[in-house]
């Protein structure tokens, strides 16, 4: 290699070695000066052109916009420097302009989060030119000295710890040049490259192939974003086994939307906290022939297909979250990175709004600044966890009951609203009927027994704790429920399957549900300022033996024919009612009670109903306890169970000029 003394960048550099001669009488003689010539390649970088091939190190300058107009090589032995804030300008030359560092040459990519380095072509269109290839000297499963389908450069070793320099904050733009109808370049790269490599903090936005792709090499990368790589954003083969922490990937381009292929030999490479969010569906993870990884904190958004085995290799390959990957799963979530972790990238895509669907079984965190679209059924296992943060919003389409979420046994429901910012939930219209609502299944007692099938979904519900927690619910809106599932069901605003008084529900309001607002199915669970509006069959229904506590509640009906306040039923769990004000302009039965069941309420107010108590099945008036006494009531001439009260039903309305939240839209 060889070494300059001296280098002056973007002026024609010039290297002298200065030697002084004396005279044997001690007098001066002039200098002699040899001058060492300078490349081609040097002088066109000294005036910002970047082609050739670089067999020395070199520094380029941050103040200088470098145009790329060929291919740019470092050959072994030479170092290029790019420190932070350089831009390079890659011209629209397809696959004869990239930069490649070859095997025994190196990279310094120096940028900050302040000023990282750009790569990209004007105008950052994908298949614009080639992109950055690194060759390293570690192991593949190609063997050593094995040739890339990329320039035919040699790659691979036996130095796994092989050093081929340092990446840090570098944006790529437009890449993925195509080479023949099977290749492709790459956003990055790596072939072989070791284990000394340092690379973080990189983007690859718009590449026509893979954001970024691993040839075998024992490389790690921290901090990746990568947006709209139409093939693959993040590709391995040839037994890669690095890691990869932290990346975020976004797809909004149609059929361009996977987010991991691995392919052949299986080297485990270690995968931690993984965001990927699509627009457009398609496949997240696909792995060929034996290949595999371990992934925890996955997270995905918007597939129609989480895992794909394409070529049959086994599930037990890949692990997510400590078990097998389960196809069944969609492992939605969208909190574990955010595009808001990378701020130093100029984005071109805002994602505003995204789907949510599928089946989970870990945990999930939504994002308060996307606006969700329910389109199907969104099912949280056990083991699992929805957390929804204040000012969230869900918009369910009208698809009656194939929209709907559910909270199973052993999961949990995480529902993070304020007064300010409460969560929706609710279709465009927010008419009755519009979507099924929120199911929650618990693992308390209920006279169904254990393991109780649920008329909703099929879900099995009961058990012997209750206790039982199933999370916690503040501040949330419901608008528009009540699908009908057949002649005899409906969903409800709210379904509380035998769920335990562990959990926590408070400030919630069900608004617009063709069945009921809230309905218990057993279990123990309690709920403190209820607030429901023209829900079409029962404001608050339970049955099966529940037995919580409903503190101030407001019923409103401004809908003929809708107007049922409660409907108890079966047999009686004396669940108690503190402050229950419901108001009725059209009519209608207040508090009906059929079978045996009952309750105890203080604090009744009631007004503007045709029939105040309905013993519907000509059960006992002791068994409604109002104010600590038997409900004083008088039956209604020519009727067999309805009764108007004498009294207890005067207490002073619920103020709820407060609850500013309760009609909070989308």
């Amino acid at each position: 290699m060889k070494k300059s003394i001296f280098k002056f960048l973007n002026v024609v550099a010039f290297s002298f070695v200065v030697i002084s001669l004396t005279t044997s009488c001690g007098s001066d003689e002039p200098p002699i000066i040899i001058e060492e010539p300078t490349s081609e390649v040097i002088k066109n970088l000294n005036s910002g052109v970047m082609n050739g091939s670089l067999d020395e190190d070199f520094t380029l300058n941050a103040s200088t916009i470098y145009n790329l107009n060929s291919s740019f090589i470092v050959e072994s032995g030479a170092t290029l420097t790019i420190p932070a804030g350089t831009t390079i300008q890659a011209a629209n030359g397809g696959t004869d302009v990239y930069i490649a560092v070859l095997k025994g040459g190196k990279i310094d990519v120096q940028g900050t989060e302040s000023s990282p380095v750009l790569m990209s072509s004007a105008s950052g269109n994908s298949g614009d030119w080639g992109g950055l290839t690194i060759c390293g000297e570690a192991s593949t499963s190609a063997g050593a000295d094995a040739e890339a389908e990329v320039g035919g450069f040699i790659y691979g070793g036996s130095n796994d710890a092989d050093n081929s320099g340092s990446i840090n904050y570098l944006i790529i733009k437009g890449t993925g040049a195509q080479i023949n109808a099977d290749s492709q370049y790459n956003g990055i790269s790596l072939y072989a490259v070791g284990s000394g490599t340092t690379i973080r903090n990189i983007a690859v936005l718009n590449g026509a192939d893979d954001g970024i792709e691993f040839f075998g090499g024992t490389v790690s990368v921290t901090n990746i974003f990568l947006e709209n790589n139409e093939d693959d954003s993040i590709d391995w083969t040839e037994g890669w086994n690095g890691t990869v922490d932290n990346a975020y990937i976004s797809h909004t381009i149609e059929d361009f939307s996977t987010v991991f292929e691995g392919d052949k030999v299986n080297g485990n490479p270690k995968f931690n906290n993984i965001t990927a969010i699509s627009t457009v569906g398609g496949t997240a993870l696909q792995f060929k022939k034996q290949s595999g990884a371990t992934i925890t904190g996955l997270s995905l958004t918007g597939y129609d297909t989480s895992i794909d085995m394409k070529d049959g290799g086994p599930l037990a390959n890949v692990i997510i979250e400590g078990i097998p990957a389960d196809p069944s799963l969609s492992y939605t979530s969208t909190a574990v990175i955010t595009a808001a972790d990378f701020p130093w990238v100029d984005s071109d895509v805002s994602i505003t709004t995204l789907p949510l669907q599928g089946t989970i079984a870990s945990k999930v965190t939504l994002d308060p600044s996307i606006l969700y679209k329910l389109s199907s059924s969104y099912i949280v296992q056990a083991g699992g966890e929805l957390i929804i943060p204040a000012g969230t919003k869900i918009q369910a389409e009208a698809g009656g009951t194939d929209v709907y979420i559910a909270i199973l046994k052993g999961a949990k429901i995480d529902v993070q609203g304020t007064a300010d910012s409460p969560v929706v939930i609710s279709s465009t219209r927010a008419l009755g009927g519009d979507w099924g609502g929120l199911t929650i299944c618990g693992d308390a007692t209920t006279s169904a027994g254990e393991d109780a099938q649920a008329e909703v979904g099929g879900f099995i519900y009961g058990g012997s704790n209750d206790t039982d927690n199933s999370g916690s619910i503040k501040y949330l809106v419901i608008k528009g429920t009540g699908a009908q599932i057949n002649a005899d069901s409906q969903y409800n605003g709210i379904s509380l399957y035998a769920v335990g008084s562990g959990t926590t529900i408070e400030n919630v309001s069900v608004i617009n549900g063709a069945d009921d607002g809230v309905e218990f199915f057993g279990g123990t669970v309690s709920a403190t300022n209820l607030y429901l509006e023209n829900n079409e069959d029962d404001s608050v229904d339970w049955t099966e033996g529940w037995n919580g506590t409903l503190t101030n509640t407001y019923i409103s009906h401004t809908v003929a024919e809708f107007s049922t306040a409660f409907e108890g039923d079966k047999v009686n769990g004396n669940p108690q009612f503190v402050n229950l004000t419901a108001i009725s302009t059209v009519g209608g039965t207040a508090l009906q009670f059929k079978k045996t069941s009952g309750g105890a309420i203080t604090g009744l107010h009631l007004s503007g109903y045709d029939v105040d108590i309905d013993m519907k099945d000509a059960g006992a008036l002791s068994n409604v306890q109002i104010d600590g006494s038997d409900a004083d009531a008088t039956l209604i001439s020519e009727e067999k169970s309805k009764y108007t009260l004498n009294s207890g039903k005067s207490a002073t309305a619920l103020d709820i000029s407060t609850w500013s939240w309760k009609s909070a839209g989308l």
